[in-house]
């Protein structure tokens, strides 16, 4: 697992997501998932998995409940967390595989009761919540998808993926209001926001995309122009 953690680690500086996985391809990992916001990649041994990003403002407090929540059992474990160029994201963590929806069910309705064996879990979901709604207006609600509860390599249960931005929220505002999300968001830490996978949502209609890019391009022009960004 060294090795592999090692296939991660020398991903060249300045790398972004496109990057990062055709590093990590190249040293025989492997396609294991895709949803709207990232993809994943299995390492060689199947004991690692890296969830890679372009654009995903919720990663970093995703990271920190992992890591602020070990103890607890009910999180994956990370082993490595990195930015990418342009606001993307690395996470490298145990890998986990699915579980019955039913169970899924049954964690998050734990969670929804407070269960004594799960309190501090839904306690710490909910503290670093907030602090993601106040670092984003575009933070949705914590997601009780079933399918984001999975299973560690002994069987045990890990809760992964609770926070999100709200894409038709933040993509609306993209189209509406350009110059809040340029404001909210800077160029450098947004600049491949079009290049999210869209898995399960499907891709943007070409003239669609092209309007929110160019709607984007002339509110930096704005900020560069009042000073407010180099």
């Amino acid at each position: 697992m060294v090795d592999q953690l090692l296939d991660v680690k020398t991903i060249p500086v300045g790398a972004d997501h496109v990057l990062a996985q055709r590093h990590l391809r190249r040293r025989r990992w492997v396609p294991c998932g895709r949803g709207d916001w990232a993809v994943a990649l299995k390492s060689p041994s199947g004991r690692l998995a890296a969830r890679i990003s372009p654009f995903d403002p919720t990663a970093p407090f995703t990271a920190e409940l992992y890591r602020s929540g070990q103890a607890t059992g009910w999180f994956p474990q990370l082993f490595l967390e990195r930015a990418l160029e342009g606001g993307g994201s690395l996470l490298v963590m145990e890998f986990l595989r699915p579980v019955d929806d039913s169970i899924g069910v049954a964690v998050h309705r734990r969670l929804r009761d407070r269960d004594p064996g799960i309190a501090e879990a839904a306690g710490l979901i909910e503290k670093i919540h907030r602090r993601a709604m106040e670092a984003s207006p575009w933070c949705g609600p914590v997601d009780d998808n079933p399918a984001n509860i999975m299973a560690a390599a002994d069987g045990s249960i890990r809760i992964t993926d609770p926070y999100y931005a709200a894409g038709p929220a933040l993509y609306g505002a993209v189209q509406t209001s350009p110059l809040t999300v340029a404001r909210a968001i800077p160029n450098e830490q947004r600049r491949h926001i079009f290049e999210i996978p869209l898995a399960s949502s499907g891709g943007w209609d070409p003239a669609e995309r092209l309007e929110m890019r160019q709607g984007l391009e002339r509110a930096d022009e704005i900020l560069r122009a009042d000073g407010t960004r180099p």
